[in-house]
């Protein structure tokens, strides 16, 4: 694992809200707006920014948490952007926070944390549940 950030490092992410991404539930559209799964998915992304740059190639990233504060919509059509901001780096587990903007309007806070491992402790830990 590569230690190239520390605390107060910052990723951009930008994403358009496209149709799919609604709040639905086996196929029955709840509302028009961005589903909150829909924001987990992408937040989860922005964080592994970091893990990308991070990672030796017999490392991957594993999520540990995810905390959501979903406070307005966002809407089909408009973009959202996730600003992911490193809290901690404690050896191999980072802890985020971030926002959720369209433009100057906040749609969510919240954290992530992600460890990164070695992929054969992985499969080990996987292997476990079968």
């Amino acid at each position: 694992m590569k230690n190239i950030f520390q605390p107060g490092d910052i990723k951009m992410y930008s994403k358009e809200i496209l149709p799919d991404d609604v709040a639905s539930f086996h196929g029955e559209v709840v509302h028009y707006v961005c589903s909150t799964f829909t924001l987990a998915r992408e937040i989860e992304y922005a964080s592994r920014l970091f893990v990308l740059e991070m990672k030796d190639d017999d490392e991957e990233g594993i999520g540990t948490q995810l905390e959501i504060k979903h406070l307005s919509p966002a809407f089909v059509g408009q973009k959202i952007d996730i600003s992911v901001t490193i809290k901690s780096l404690q050896k191999n587990e980072l802890i985020c926070d971030y926002e959720v903007k369209v433009g100057d309007r906040l749609i969510a806070t919240g954290i992530t944390g992600q460890k990164i491992l070695k992929k054969d402790r992985i499969k080990e830990i996987f292997s476990t549940f079968e």
